[in-house]
């Protein structure tokens, strides 16, 4: 039999003459939803509390439209050991029969929802606080009849209510203290029925690397609890965002997102080990999130119980180098087997400008060696920031400083304090001070007041005298502000000086104004003839101080300022 006389085995092709189906949908070709939220952002962030708004979804459009390729699977064939799928409601149910679903974990529900409604200071006019708004974040109830949550979830709150899982309930809540430093907040709730049927969750150690993690919390895009998992993948000194500060944190690759702010992070045995707080957003990386320690979660707690408010982190107020190079190290007079950190700068206000001095090594802090990059002994095979033993003491505890100093080691025993510095980060809720005179703006600068005037991004727009002062500057004495002309008001007595906008106020009528209550001060109380303010670039402002004093009257009373100063410049 020839080749071409040989058949074929198989089926015949059968000619259809439906229509064909259209061609797999790619990733490329899908058009972006105009009514889904995008957010990006370019460094570390905190999670911001959201607002719940509704979200369009088009997963379900688009598992309904692609098709995948090749054969269909084959049905199993229905038998006693593999039982249809029931329906319900027209949709097909679960297959795993209801006895052998995985139970739900207790400690989920702990977790609670956190409603604020928050009233944010106006800085740009100090008199008046701007609109309210409402948000929503995660918390979790630990012993002794309270909740943790982030401090930016309830920042500026106004009211704050809280939510149980699976309840129909909002409870109102009372804020116990909240940590700027740490981005810790301790809420309460009086109504008895809200601890019914709640246990409080159990804290655990530092987890080590690898170690898996649960983050629990009521993210965007539903008002049901939400479960993310992941691992522990860095353990190191953080930076927290909203303290501006530098403590112990948590790097995770478990998905956070907005709405997870204070939600806790649980490890397999369902343990505690943190809380959720901020995220990393670049475009080169993926599934960063940061977790609050309990070590960090343990100091703020005792620091309540132990003085009834949050006191705070203590700060070794020193600016110091590192001691790397080996030239450098000798012409210090160190030995070659003493490592250490040079002191660069002392905090003129901090109690450890009595006993150390500039260019002073420090060897050892509280008997632990400090090595030539700042860092000490942490965990087998890890090293940390000496800073991290600073920040496991308490305000007022004393501790021990090992120096070099001219080639001699010496002993100092030093009371640690809270850092205090010229432009502070925190407002810590208190309304923005202000003074009023003859149109003329006066208050003070905070990082609040920079964000307010230039947006996040006032590292860049700001002044640059105002951002060395920010970055640099350190007070000279406890209560020194920075304090400036905000705007001028306009009117008849001021022409010429329109264009004033954030300027340092250096002196006044020849005296130095050390903070807006001494300028306040001084101008109420002026004999002289002139009112004459020294600002920065060398521009000064002159004012009849008579004719300054009645039309300030006039100027309140048009832009309806209900005082010429704020409440705590009042005698």
């Amino acid at each position: 039999m020839g080749d071409s006389e040989r058949k074929k085995r198989g089926r015949k092709p059968k000619v259809s003459t439906a229509i064909q189906p259209p061609d797999p949908i790619s990733a490329d070709t899908i058009d972006d939803d105009d009514d889904a939220e995008v957010f990006s952002v370019s460094n570390v962030e905190i999670i911001s509390p959201v607002v719940t708004t509704p979200i369009s979804n088009n997963n379900h459009h688009q598992q309904a439209t692609h098709r995948g390729r090749g054969r269909p699977r084959k049905r199993s064939k229905l038998s006693p050991e593999n039982p249809p799928p029931p329906v319900i409601n027209g949709d097909v149910g679960p297959t795993v029969p209801v006895e052998s679903m995985p139970r739900v974990v207790p400690a989920m529900d702990a977790v609670v929802k956190v409603f604020c409604v928050h009233t944010e200071p106006n800085f740009s006019l100090p008199w008046q606080r701007k609109r309210q708004y409402s948000s929503s974040s995660s918390g979790f109830v630990i012993g002794g009849r309270r909740v943790l949550t982030n401090a930016h979830s309830v920042e500026h709150f106004t009211q704050v209510k809280l939510k149980k899982r699976g309840s129909d309930t909002k409870y109102l809540a009372t804020v116990l203290a909240i940590g700027t430093e740490c981005d810790i907040a301790l809420l309460t709730v009086n109504d008895d029925e809200f601890w019914e049927g709640v246990s409080p969750v159990e804290f655990g150690g530092l987890p080590a690397l690898q170690d898996a993690v649960t983050v629990v919390g009521y993210p965007i895009g539903g008002d049901t609890i939400s479960v993310t998992s992941g691992v522990v993948s860095r353990i190191e000194i953080l930076s927290y965002v909203h303290g501006s500060t530098e403590l112990l944190g948590l790097q995770i690759d478990a998905a956070i997102n907005s709405g997870n702010s204070g939600g806790p992070a649980f490890n397999d045995k369902g343990i505690c080990v943190g809380i959720a707080f901020q995220s990393l957003k670049h475009e080169d990386v993926e599934n960063i999130g940061y977790v609050i320690p309990t070590p960090v979660i343990t100091h703020f707690i005792r620091d309540y119980e132990n003085s009834g408010a949050y006191t705070g982190f203590p700060y070794l107020g020193i600016e110091w180098q590192k001691m790397e190079n080996p030239d450098l190290r000798m012409a210090m007079g160190m030995k070659p087997d003493q490592k250490g950190v040079r002191i660069r700068r002392i905090d003129p206000t901090a109690p450890e400008a009595e006993v150390l001095k500039p260019s002073d090594i420090i060897l050892s802090f509280d008997g632990v060696d400090i090595a030539n990059d700042g860092t000490v002994p942490f965990r087998h095979g890890e090293r940390i920031g000496f800073s991290y033993l600073i920040s496991q003491k308490y305000t007022g505890d004393n501790a021990t400083v090992k120096v070099l100093r001219n080639s001699e080691s010496m002993s100092f025993d030093i009371k640690l304090s809270t850092h205090r510095r010229l432009v502070p980060p925190h407002v810590k809720g208190r309304p923005p001070s202000y003074y009023i005179v003859a149109g003329f703006v006066f208050t003070t600068v905070s990082v609040p007041y920079l964000r307010s005037e230039y947006g996040k991004d006032y590292e860049y727009e700001a002044p640059v005298k105002i951002l060395d002062k920010l970055m640099h500057s350190m007070p000279q004495s406890p209560d020194e502000q920075l304090v400036v002309v905000s705007q001028v008001l306009v009117a008849d007595i001021n022409i010429g000086y329109e264009e004033l906008v954030n300027t340092q106020v250096l002196a006044m009528n020849g005296k130095p104004v050390k903070n807006l209550k001494s300028l306040a001060n001084m101008v109420e109380n002026c004999d002289d003839e002139f009112l004459k303010f020294e600002l920065e670039y060398e521009q000064i402002v002159v004012l009849r101080t008579k004719t300054a004093k009645e039309a300030t009257v006039e100027i309140l009373s048009t832009h309806c300022i209900p005082s010429a100063m704020s409440e705590d410049l009042k005698p």
